[in-house]
């Protein structure tokens, strides 16, 4: 399936995930972000977990945005939260967050749980993965 000069792998016979894409394929240009916070330009850091992933990811649409790309162009996002159980808990409210800013588009991800992150107060650190085509 092309998705904006992507391609989701979906071996023939898996179940199709929800959420997110086993794989991504593409051509282009490679945008890698470091692991991103839930801050703003001003280091004011969101309050709350859902907060803070709504900035993550509006802070990985800006680096992307940065190369020239755009949301649709997100091959991979890694996620590194303090807590899977408050990630659990807060699925059906991520789940909007994530499609206002990211869209119906669905990369490929991982999620770990981490006993804590360079920045105290941080409750998640993303990292993403790009391919803006030439």
């Amino acid at each position: 399936m092309e998705d904006d000069g992507l391609t989701v792998l979906q071996p023939a016979g898996w179940k199709k995930p929800k959420g997110y894409a086993n794989g991504m394929m593409g051509r282009g240009r490679i945008v890698l972000t470091g692991g991103l916070i839930g801050w703003d330009e001003t280091e004011t850091l969101a309050d709350g977990f859902v907060p803070q992933v709504e900035q993550t990811l509006k802070n990985v649409v800006a680096i992307v945005a940065e190369a020239g790309g755009g949301p649709e162009h997100i091959a991979r996002l890694t996620w590194y939260v303090k807590s899977i159980a408050t990630y659990r808990a807060s699925l059906a409210e991520l789940g909007g967050v994530y499609r206002e800013v990211i869209g119906r588009h669905y990369p490929a991800m991982a999620l770990v749980e981490v006993a804590d992150l360079v920045e105290p107060q941080a409750l998640v650190e993303i990292e993403a993965t790009a391919i803006v085509p030439d």
